[in-house]
């Protein structure tokens, strides 16, 4: 049997075939089991720090690109145990196979393990999400935690990719950093409005004039925040067009968030005939003072505003709550209510009055 297991094929022992392969096949067959157990020792350290950390969410993130990890990193370092045969001694491109393989096995093990800290970060920002939320109302006060997220992973990727630079192919990432920072200033002067609309998202996220759900009207644009981007944020209109403001904009220009509004202003101006007499105008006042104070009117005013040569000026101001709905029903209610206090009292509104003179031209006189 040692004779067998010692016998030498392609520069390399049975025996050593069969560490490998064994090696090799326990790790796929029982990865999931494995990576769980990872998982769980990786959780209570955590656990010692934090103590509101959900297992089962972070199982759900951590174990596949654990497992994932972990396989690739015991083959590479299983098969880097055999020595490469001489047959397979050749150059592709100027590059060995034995450089292939170990520009393949360093990018896999590199590739893997920055997937699974990326799975990390989202796991650290639903328990950030959810200690942020606690304190929070807002319908877009998760925003700021999505934004972040987001640009973390950026990061991390970027640092990955100079990590497959570096070890994988062996390029000098200083002289890399170095042309980027040049590039950069390069850049950032080319892309100066997208740079004052990301800063502009910043202040948008930690100032919060508003978030997503939000009724909100710039200019000439009113409508529905939708989404906050870090160049833009998207309003649906009134007319339900998808309309899309640059966020230095938003920052900069006067807006008014209409979801904040804690009541709704009414208003109605009644132009009286001239010649009602003042004790119908005081009974149309009082009466319409009266119809102000019902259901759902916060507070009111009617009072006479001036005296035209035509016209005797009303005017009727009450405020109700936010609801747009309500607030419809109970301007309808009241409007209607006045019309018919008018036409109880027989008081007319004015009408305009428009005189047309006719200037004739008359005739000359016989000539003298």
């Amino acid at each position: 049997m040692n004779e067998f297991l010692n016998q030498v094929y392609f520069d390399n022992s049975v025996r050593a075939y069969i560490a490998v392969g064994v090696t090799i096949l326990i790790v796929i067959l029982f990865k999931k089991y494995i990576a769980h157990y990872l998982a769980l020792a990786i959780f209570k350290i955590l656990k010692l720090r934090w103590k509101n950390i959900d297992f089962i969410a972070f199982r759900s993130l951590a174990v596949k690109p654990l497992g994932l990890f972990f396989a690739v990193l015991i083959t590479v370092t299983a098969l880097d145990k055999l020595t490469l045969p001489a047959e397979l001694e050749f150059s592709l491109y100027k590059v060995t196979f034995r450089e292939l393989l170990r520009m393949t096995g360093t990018f896999l093990i590199i590739f893997t393990f920055f997937q699974f800290v990326i799975k990390m970060i989202d796991f650290i920002m639903l328990m950030v999400q959810g200690v942020y939320m606690k304190g929070q109302t807002g319908a877009g006060s998760h925003q700021l935690v999505f934004f972040f997220k987001d640009l973390i992973k950026v990061l991390v990727g970027l640092i990955g990719l100079l990590f497959i630079l570096k070890y994988t192919f062996n390029y000098d990432i200083k002289g890399l950093l170095t042309g980027l920072s040049i590039v950069g200033a390069a850049v950032a002067l080319a892309l100066k409005e997208s740079l004052e609309n990301l800063i502009a998202s910043f202040i948008i996220f930690f100032d919060k004039p508003f978030a997503t759900g939000d009724a909100v009207k710039l200019n000439s644009v009113s409508g529905v925040v939708e989404k906050i981007g870090l160049r833009s944020t998207r309003i649906r209109s009134d007319a339900k067009s998808y309309i899309t403001v640059p966020n230095k904009q938003m920052v900069d220009s006067i807006l008014d968030n209409q979801s904040s509004r804690v009541q709704r202003r009414a208003e109605l101006k009644l132009e009286l005939s001239s010649s009602t007499t003042p004790a119908a105008v005081e009974k149309l006042l009082g009466g319409i003072r009266e119809i102000l104070t019902g259901g759902g009117v916060i507070a009111s005013s009617a009072f006479v505003t001036g005296i035209t040569a035509n016209a005797i000026l009303i005017n009727c101001e009450y405020f109700t709550g936010a609801n747009i709905s309500e607030y419809n029903r109970i301007r309808e209610q009241n409007t209607l209510k006045i019309l018919g206090l008018l036409e109880e009292l027989n008081i007319t509104t004015a009408q305009s009055v428009s005189d047309i003179k006719i200037i004739r031209d008359e005739p000359a006189g016989p000539a003298v």
